[in-house]
């Protein structure tokens, strides 16, 4: 199996606003072109596109090409789950969503230290073994968005796992709050596959500052941006798998292009991107990879990654000392029918959905003092 998979969490949209007005015909296109260059990993989850990705899987690839063509991957919200019965009742309707009898590859969804003893309370782990006994999933393993001393005490309760999920990018590679190297190295002492999710880190890593992008192209003018970021992902050597979360079928085309002809990093190429790193990380307020788990809950419908994305817009201008920052005038229009930030509860319901751990709640108060008031 190639090792790029197409992650089924960003995919085209007709409304940007609107996660589940998915483009059809384009995401058919783009399903066929993946499958045409030789790859075959498909990746979506329970929640994805407003509750949509599944059923748009089963429409743009498991109606129009035969099961031994692609390798389908879901989760189970483990967090969503209120009784052990859930588990049971939700597979079987992504069963039915997907429209397949099995999944090679079936994950518990984002555990952390907020959600463990949920998965041990209602016998999650059990759970996936049942159903690897009954062949209705091929391989068991979870994703994981934690600190790594709480990945090795999960992976040492449960050896049986297959595999890991891990959040891993230049960015967050030694990040504090991340921890992508030393999750990475934790799953690798375990002897577990890894797969890797969030390499362009929620689309941050395709659209650099100045001095980074010209980094980058000096090195090599013809290679785009996301690319180095998938493969500094993809040449680590442990990797099975790395998603990409594709929203165009340019993007496609281009990851497919240069996963196809795939060349590891040298270590010269991984020095400049830790630079890049560091570029990056002076220009950006709020780490935020827009994966919109955070809005899932929302009792305001807050739309959480657009207003941090006009805040980190604001504060770029403000740092650069920008004359025109138009982000003030766009919250402005954006509120007009979306919530406004200070229509927070402060209820932290998204601070425990959140896998980059932000604190969520203060940054919206640091959104209202800049557009609001």
């Amino acid at each position: 199996m190639k090792k790029l998979g197409f992650g089924l969490m960003r995919l085209p949209t007709l409304d940007p606003t609107d996660q589940k007005s998915i483009d059809m015909p384009q995401m058919c296109q783009m399903v066929d072109t993946f499958l045409d260059r030789g790859y075959t990993y498909f990746d979506t989850a329970w929640m994805y596109h407003d509750h949509q990705s599944e059923i748009a899987v089963r429409e743009a690839l498991v109606k129009r090409h035969p099961r031994d063509a692609f390798t389908l991957t879901t989760k189970l919200p483990v967090s969503m789950c209120k009784e052990k019965d859930d588990q049971e009742r939700i597979f079987e309707e992504q069963r039915k969503k997907c429209g397949v009898e099995f999944f090679d590859y079936y994950l518990l969804h984002n555990l952390n230290s907020g959600n463990i003893d949920t998965a041990e309370k209602f016998d999650s782990f059990g759970f996936q073994r049942r159903l690897k006994a009954e062949g209705k999933i091929r391989h068991m393993g979870f994703s994981f968005h934690d600190k790594a001393d709480v990945l090795d005490k999960i992976l040492t309760d449960h050896p049986e796992e297959e595999f890991v999920q891990l959040q891993i990018n230049y960015l967050d590679w030694e990040s504090e709050r991340v921890q992508s190297r030393l999750c990475y190295e934790t799953a690798v002492r375990h002897g577990k596959k890894v797969i890797i999710m969030e390499p362009v880190k929620g689309g941050a890593l395709a659209q650099l500052p100045a001095e980074g992008e010209k980094l980058l192209k000096a090195a090599d003018p013809d290679a785009s941006v996301a690319s180095w970021a998938v493969r500094f992902a993809a040449s680590l050597p442990e990797v099975h798998v790395v998603l990409s979360g594709m929203s165009s079928i340019e993007q496609l085309e281009d990851n497919t292009g240069f996963m196809s002809d795939f060349k590891p990093l040298t270590d010269d190429e991984r020095a400049m991107l830790f630079k890049c790193a560091d570029i990056i990380n002076n220009y950006t307020a709020v780490p935020c990879t827009a994966c919109r788990y955070c809005t899932e809950g929302c009792p305001m419908g807050i739309e959480i990654p657009d207003l941090f994305a006009l805040y980190n817009a604001h504060m770029k201008a403000k740092m650069l000392r920008t004359w025109h920052d138009p982000s003030g005038e766009q919250y402005g229009e954006f509120t007009q029918t979306h919530a406004k930030a200070s229509d927070c509860l402060q209820c932290r319901q998204c601070e425990g959905a959140c896998p980059q751990h932000l604190e969520i709640v203060k940054t919206l108060q640091d959104v209202v003092a800049a557009f609001e008031r």
